[in-house]
């Protein structure tokens, strides 16, 4: 039971985390906006192209930032639980 506890809050604090980093990129992207340099011209993936303004950059950067890191926690997490089930099917 302990083990259950343990396993879902360490989920809830990596989920945590990476909510912060998110808003953290849209907070760095917010005041890149701010700032203004010459050549900032943000296009998500590649070919959305948006405006150059405080709230354009930040988008962009919440949303690179939480496509890039979101792929990687779903692989983390699939992985995981895939290895948990493995283990607990097979203990040796």
């Amino acid at each position: 039971m302990s083990d259950q506890v343990s396993e879902s809050r360490g989920e809830k604090v990596v989920v945590q985390i990476y909510v912060v980093i998110v808003a953290l990129a849209g907070v760095m992207g917010f005041v890149l906006g701010t700032i203004r340099p010459a050549d900032l011209q943000p296009a998500l993936f590649g070919f959305i192209a948006l405006p150059p303004t405080p709230f354009g950059v930040a988008l962009y950067g919440m949303v690179t930032v939480g496509v890039g890191l979101g792929v990687f926690l779903g692989l983390v997490i699939y992985v995981s639980r895939r290895t948990d089930a493995a283990s607990r099917r097979n203990p040796e």
